[in-house]
């Protein structure tokens, strides 16, 4: 079993919003754990969204290869090429040819990270499906922080305990985290930490259609609404070492900023199955004060490491 601290806790609503709860938030461990992992109870598939990652993929891949089989004796892995311009395709399509589990879909043209998930997703047959970034700053060992919570949650979503991204990247993702938690009342520490492990059939039950980065919102508020119980565990965030990031363009930027406000107004006509647990009604003024606090933390935690290192 993984060596780690005791969780901490803190005060937040319930993944379905009807009743106060507390959500456990683990720390981090190294980088790669010591431990014998904890086994996740079933079968497991990896989707790996990836544009123009040539200098990435391939060793993305064979770490996966080497490190799932200490957690699940039946897994695949999902490569979603989406619409790459560089080697991308062939290192897969070599890769697939050589093992068994990794399996390729291929996007023509690029359809955007929402749209790399969806098809991915679209593909995966494992009792839980995990999805995580092809640019290596994630690990997949790291997945022996979230497995001892597999089964007993139907989400395990890692937070990124130190962000490994430039300035303007972290303060636009501390931003969007008090958007969505005002508009939607999803209440995740890290709502676009690419690190997350999902039941399989839940996640299946849902139609996603967010095509950018806004597919992490939609997913959550979806999954709240039917009562989903959620674990947050801290992952390690790397930098990265090859390819170039394109998240944080002012471009992208200003297109997840346009699909929030789509989504919002999609959700106020989402209907849920008869069924599913009814979710507490939206407490805006609660959420934005929350929202509001934990975002000052953050920015005054920030300020104030920035001046210790000087």
């Amino acid at each position: 079993m993984p060596s780690m601290q005791t969780p901490t806790a803190a005060t937040a609503l319930s993944a379905d919003g009807t009743a106060p709860a507390t959500i456990r938030e683990v720390p981090a461990l190294a980088r790669t754990p010591a431990a014998e992992p904890i086994r996740i109870p079933g079968s497991l598939s990896l989707v790996l969204p990836a544009h123009n990652e040539e200098a990435n993929i391939g060793v993305v891949v064979e770490r996966a290869l080497a490190t799932l089989p200490a957690f699940t004796s039946e897994f695949e892995i999902i490569v979603v090429d989406d619409g790459s311009r560089d080697r991308t395709k062939s290192i897969v399509e070599e890769l697939s040819a050589a093992h068994p589990q990794v399996k390729v879909v291929h996007h023509p043209t690029n359809k955007g990270y929402g749209g790399a998930l969806t098809s991915g997703f679209r593909q995966a047959t494992g009792d839980y499906v995990m999805f995580m970034d092809a640019d290596r700053q994630f690990d997949i060992a790291d997945l022996a922080l979230l497995s001892p919570f597999v089964g007993g949650f139907d989400v395990v979503a890692g937070f990124r305990k130190e962000r490994n991204d430039p300035v303007h990247r972290r303060v636009f993702a501390e931003i969007f985290n008090v958007v969505v938690r005002v508009l939607f009342g999803v209440h995740l520490r890290d709502i676009d930490c690419a690190f997350k492990v999902f039941r399989g059939d839940l996640l299946r039950s849902i139609e996603l259609t967010a095509p950018g980065a806004l597919i992490n919102t939609e997913m959550q508020a979806k999954l709240r609404r039917k009562g989903a119980t959620i674990q947050q565990v801290g992952v390690n965030h790397y930098p990265r070492i090859a390819g170039v990031a394109t998240g944080g363009s002012w471009r992208v930027i200003a297109r997840a900023m346009k699909e929030t406000l789509f989504l919002f107004w999609r959700m106020h006509s989402y209907q849920r199955p008869a069924h599913e647990i009814r979710r507490r009604p939206s407490a805006v003024a609660g959420d934005l004060v929350r929202a509001v606090v934990h975002f000052g933390v953050k920015v005054g935690g920030f300020i104030g490491r920035r001046l210790v290192r000087r």
